[in-house]
């Protein structure tokens, strides 16, 4: 007993002596310096290059600012942000980060060429605030002008991803390298991250969360003469995908949603006039992928209500104040989008705010919408920090909606977020049963998504369809003023449970494949039923299908099916032998009262256009470069260059130059594809 008293008591002795020992050690060891003799040889021999200093501070690559398709990911054997110099000597030891004011030589002792510091070397933006924070409002500035920001992206979305981490228990290494308050350490983590070549192209990205969408195969109309389907207005998935392209890089496959895409653009069709709430147009014209299809067209059109005659408003800003906020195109920016939506209210309007991090509060009780400053001042107040409890936060918010609701009037909730929640119910199943059951109280939900790096895009595209809402995408102030400012009525609802289903005739069309849409595809039987929810439409929404159409005598291109071995072909009504080519029939419901109405039309063969208008050669033109962006297999023969001759040559009035800007985009892709062609050879070598 004794003994092995004594050999326990020898063992903590033993680890004692040895702590002390460790104490006893000197400094660890600092990163080797160069001989002097190399340290003349390098100043002597440096040239600065033409290149600026990057949100950090730290050089960043020789690139023109609007140059975004030519940014290249350094290479893992590469120093982020510096240019070798052939003619110096190898690289030695790399010291710690330098501070923002630090003496840039030293870099070309390391055989590196670095610019001179800035003027405004030790502050940042002229905002007077130094390291990341003021990076953070210099960049912010840049937004606000409409520049783009190239140098600074992949260093605060590293630091974006460490917020995340940190909220979530990982407070990441500490350095003290760069000033800027607490956010010191995630820069310092940053920078090691940018000096250990770390591939900013794909890692970005990785937090990111899409809902994987197989591409609508064609099917034969003998066997699925009926197509049902919800309407939608979403857009975000094109602002999203825009916003991956300014930064120089394609968007993964499941970024890309065409119906998104379609439904982006305004088009020229006609509102309704005999009081219904929504109507819509039948075209169908040559495919232009496909010569020996037709393509089909199937645009809505929602009522325009004044300005001056918009029930009133009773509005709940749910912001999303949480750590991953934290970066220029997140809080920053959702701070100055709400600015513009409150520019947009009337006395009769009413506005709450509630913002949750680790918990949810209500940070400005309702409030007169003619009251501006005093709502633009508590929005200009929010502060980011904390992990996201998103579903208090939604609770919350609808709890508030519920107390100062507005009979007659718009009771809405407005979420801006990452969709990253990380405390509370953060599965979506569980979230969705819980909008699903607010939303029979008469408030509905608008979703806008912030940000890179962490978008949880399936999740808030699920919440807002499932929220009698819409799902946008905030990528600059220009799209938070196309949103709240030439939309702003659209928050207005006009009919509810939109839904469409259309009779293909079997002596017309072989078979039919619905572009886009995948996910809103309905069951048959959905169309009458309905207790089943579908896309609302709000105050002059446009919404656009199309159908690639295979006529009779063609052949429809899907796998060989088993003939029937129990049933007949069904025999033609006097329709079917008629001239009509396919019936579309619309159902929708009341806002207010949940009264369903039906409307239908026929389409005959006669009407097939030889000259399809400039909205069916402009949708084309996007439905082809969002299947060349998914690579999807029912493209054709469309490729980047034909879809740009088809959108220029359909631009129509484009008031807003939504769809000049769409044709940039397609040039601004071709660039990105041919450069990483040119680099395949390259990285093979």
């Amino acid at each position: 007993m004794l003994h092995q008293r004594f050999a326990r008591s020898y063992w903590v002795l033993a680890a004692v002596l040895l702590g002390f020992a460790g104490c006893a050690k000197t400094d660890p060891p600092v990163a080797q310096q160069p001989e002097p003799a190399v340290v003349a040889e390098a100043k002597k021999d440096a040239k600065p290059v033409g290149v600026e200093f990057d949100a950090l501070r730290q050089p960043a690559r020789g690139v023109e600012k609007e140059n975004v398709a030519n940014v290249e990911s350094p290479k893992s054997n590469e120093t982020f942000g510096l240019k070798k110099d052939p003619n110096s000597h190898p690289p030695v030891a790399i010291p710690a980060p330098l501070s923002p004011a630090s003496d840039p030589k030293p870099f070309a002792a390391r055989g590196y060429v670095a610019p001179h510091p800035t003027p405004d070397s030790s502050i940042i933006g002229g905002s007077g605030r130094t390291g990341v924070e003021g990076a953070r409002y210099k960049q912010f500035d840049q937004l606000k002008r409409g520049e783009k920001i190239v140098n600074g992206k992949a260093q605060n979305r590293s630091i974006d991803r460490l917020r995340a981490s940190e909220a979530k228990g990982d407070p990441g290494p500490q350095n003290a390298a760069l000033p800027g308050g607490p956010q010191g350490l995630l820069a310092g983590k940053a920078l090691k991250d940018m000096a250990d070549g770390e591939r900013y192209d794909d890692a970005d990205f990785q937090g990111e969360a899409y809902q994987h969408l197989e591409d609508n195969a064609f099917k034969t109309v003998k066997v699925d003469p009926l197509s049902t389907l919800s309407a939608a207005v979403d857009t975000a998935a094109y602002s999203n995908v825009r916003s991956r392209l300014n930064e120089g890089m394609l968007p993964p496959k499941d970024m890309v949603r065409i119906a998104d895409f379609l439904n982006y653009f305004p088009y020229d069709y006609a509102a309704p006039t005999d009081g219904k709430p929504v109507n819509f147009k039948l075209e169908m014209a040559a495919c232009p992928w496909n010569e020996k299809h037709n393509l089909l067209k199937v645009g809505l059109k929602s009522k325009v209500i004044e300005k001056d005659k918009l029930p009133a408003r009773n509005l709940v800003f749910l912001i999303d104040t949480s750590g991953s906020m934290n970066s220029p195109n997140r809080l920053p920016l959702v701070i100055e989008s709400m600015k513009l939506l409150v520019e947009q209210l009337t006395d009769r309007d009413r506005v709450s705010i509630v913002t949750y991090a680790g918990a949810a509060g209500l940070r400005l009780p309702p409030t007169p919408g003619n009251q501006k400053e005093k709502i633009i001042n508590e929005i200009i107040g929010l502060q980011s920090g904390g992990s996201t409890n998103g579903e208090g936060g939604i609770k919350l918010a609808y709890e508030q909606a519920e107390k100062t609701f507005i009979k007659e009037g718009i009771n809405r909730v407005i979420l801006a977020t990452d969709g990253d929640f990380n405390v509370g119910v953060s599965d979506n199943a569980q979230l969705i049963r819980m909008i699903e059951d607010k939303r029979k109280n008469g408030v509905y939900l608008t979703i806008l998504g912030y940000g890179m790096g962490n978008l949880h895009d399936d999740r808030l595209e699920q919440l807002a369809h499932h929220g009698n809402g819409h799902y946008a995408y905030i990528d600059s102030l220009d799209e938070a003023k196309k949103l709240f400012v030439e939309q702003g009525a659209a928050l207005v609802t006009v009919a509810k449970d939109v839904k469409l289903q259309i009779e293909f005739n079997p002596a017309k069309i072989a078979g039919y494949r619905l572009i886009g849409y995948e996910n809103r595809i309905l069951k048959t039987e959905d169309f009458r039923n309905d207790a089943k929810d579908a896309g609302d439409m709000g105050c002059g929404h446009t919404c656009t299908m199309l159908f690639e159409i295979v006529p009779v005598g063609e052949k429809v291109p899907l796998s060989d099916v088993e003939p029937l071995k129990y049933q007949t072909t069904p025999q033609l009504t006097d329709a079917g032998k008629s001239g009509e080519w396919l019936t579309t029939r619309m159902r929708y419901k009341d806002p207010e009262t949940d009264k369903a109405s039906e409307v239908s039309a026929s389409f005959d063969g006669k009407d097939i256009a030889k000259d399809a208008s400039k909205d069916f050669r402009f949708a084309a033109a996007v439905a082809a470069y969002g299947m060349l962006l998914r690579d999807s297999d029912y493209v054709g023969n469309a490729d980047l260059e034909k879809v740009l001759t088809w959108s220029k040559g359909s631009l129509g009035e484009d008031k807003g130059g939504h769809r000049a800007e769409f044709t940039r985009l397609v040039e601004k892709t071709k660039d990105i594809v041919t450069k990483k062609r040119e680099q395949v050879p390259q990285e093979k070598k």
